[in-house]
């Protein structure tokens, strides 16, 4: 007989069930794309679909116990990690009635409601949750309270979509602080809710399920899920986590002074500590790692990938067509004429994310700036690098500001992610941030991370970090090239002041905004 560990993961754009063995070998996937329709009343609104979703997430279960031939009782643990910021509304009987997702965005008015009820309250908010009204979960409480009356006072608990996952498999209600901290309402220091948060908002306090830690048994395979499934009834079901902080521990992101980046449609810089000090201007976000005992300071990059895939489709359609001949990804192919552009693009910047400003998030308006009508220098692959360096700036800048406020910084730094396939990109980032950069294998990092969860939960390893050792492995490393960190360093101060310049041309309307928070 063997011995696995299994996860959930349920993303913003699919759902999916892994199996690993007990060294982190990934052996079976099985993934359901998924979507989450608005509905035409409410524009904005994201709705989630549970009967359908868990029937998707159910199936993945099947399929993998079916592809892999195992029996059931092999698996040691389950475990489940999710998208963020979305929440589940419970009656008191224990049934859905009430989901949104992670991208909804009906509560603007609501977001104007709250600030309006005291211009305070947010920034008070923040020094206790590390979380403002852009992501949290107070102006869509806030929302059902106004807009669904009937379901608003029918609600008996609240808790995410990992959470979720736990009460389809064993019934019971929980929630946990590495996801429930993305609310709003959730105490950072004593890793647990604040029910006088809700009630501030004129909300109810009365909601909030049991608050247990990641890595802790919240229950068993019940009968129903076990017939189901297929799985084994009694199996250990282990408290899950936040995608992100999951994908950490997927990287082996388990000690205080660690730092990953997360390179997707997003980037996400994480940065652990052994405590949780806020920001006194409200810029960062501070979350609970799903780690017991550390805290970390996460800052957005919008839109990298998002931004990587757009140029690729509107410039590099005969990339794309090559890439097709010689079956090869038509970003290699670009990489390699990239990696001929010096450092700095020949000084071409371009203005996409700003570094993060939590309470009064904004990016200006999307630019390319500073290049000559030279069609040698200036060709799709500079401003294909320039993209490249674009993210790395903006990385550097929420390193820089996670930095101030710590008071400390990493001496390298994990990059995972979609983007750290390329070669080129990585060496970018270890140059703009002076930082050996390592890559790890994983290529279901928040799904490694809820099995390495689950590991520890059961026992099998004594704790994450030895769980971490043991099952995250390492593909390359990248140092920093000192020439090109010297440009760069001009670079970053060349650039800051060229956005704050963009910035204030959408703020003064005369640009559009590349994105802004509900409510600015």
């Amino acid at each position: 007989m063997g011995s696995y560990f299994m996860a959930i993961d349920a993303g913003t754009g699919s759902v999916r069930a892994v199996l690993f063995d007990t060294m982190g070998n990934q052996l079976f996937v099985s993934q359901q794309e998924w979507e989450h329709r608005e509905d035409p009343r409410y524009p904005g609104s994201m709705d989630f679909d549970w009967a359908h979703n868990w029937a998707l997430a159910s199936g993945c279960v099947r399929d993998v116990l079916k592809k892999s031939g195992i029996n059931p009782a092999e698996i040691l643990g389950i475990s489940t990690t999710s998208m963020r910021e979305g929440i589940v509304l419970y009656d008191k009987a224990g049934n859905e009635i009430w989901a949104c997702a992670n991208v909804d965005a009906r509560a603007g008015a609501e977001v104007g409601e709250l600030k309006k009820l005291s211009p305070s309250l947010e920034a008070k908010i923040y020094m206790q949750s590390g979380q403002t009204y852009a992501l949290g979960a107070l102006p869509r409480l806030l929302w059902v309270k106004n807009h669904l009356p009937e379901v608003y006072n029918k609600t008996a608990a609240i808790n995410m979509f990992n959470d979720w996952l736990i009460t389809k498999l064993t019934g019971a209600i929980t929630a946990e602080p590495s996801n429930g901290c993305t609310t709003g309402i959730f105490g950072l220091s004593k890793r647990a809710w604040l029910p006088e948060i809700a009630e501030k908002c004129g909300l109810r306090g009365d909601i909030f399920p049991p608050v247990t830690e990641s890595g802790s048994i919240a229950g068993k395979v019940s009968k129903a899920c076990a017939e189901l499934t297929g799985l084994k009834e009694g199996t250990p079901v282990i408290t899950g986590g936040g995608d992100v902080q999951f994908g950490g521990v997927g990287v082996g992101l388990v000690s205080e002074h660690q730092a990953a980046l997360f390179g997707g449609s997003f980037w996400q810089y994480v940065y652990n500590t052994a405590s949780c000090k806020m920001d006194k201007n409200c810029r960062v976000r501070v979350n609970c790692h799903a780690v017991p005992g550390l805290w970390q300071y996460e800052a957005i990059a919008f839109f990298p990938g998002l931004i990587m895939r757009w140029y690729r489709d509107a410039f590099c359609q005969l990339e794309k067509l090559e890439g097709e001949k010689q079956g090869k990804d038509p970003y290699y192919l670009m990489d390699k004429e990239a990696e001929k552009i010096p450092a700095g693009s020949y000084g071409l910047m371009c203005t996409f994310s700003d570094v993060m400003n939590y309470i009064a998030w904004r990016h200006a308006a999307p630019s390319f700036v500073n290049f000559s009508l030279d069609a040698q220098k200036f060709n799709r692959y500079t401003f294909y690098r320039a993209i490249m360096e674009n993210a790395a700036l903006v990385t550097k800048g929420n390193l820089e500001l996670v930095r101030e406020v710590t008071g400390s910084a990493p001496t390298e730094i994990i990059f995972a992610g979609g983007a750290c396939k390329s070669a080129v990109w990585c060496q970018i980032v270890a140059d703009v941030l002076g930082l050996k950069v390592r890559v790890p294998k994983a290529k279901e990092a928040t799904a490694l991370g809820a099995a390495i969860t689950a590991s520890f939960g059961v026992g099998y390893y004594s704790s994450m970090k030895e769980a971490a050792d043991k099952m995250v492995q390492w593909d390359k490393e990248y140092l920093p090239n000192p020439e090109n960190q010297k440009v760069y360093q001009g670079l970053y101060e060349t650039w800051r002041k060229v956005y704050a310049q963009n910035l204030t041309l959408a703020d003064e309307k005369l640009t559009g905004y590349m994105w802004a928070a509900p409510g600015l």
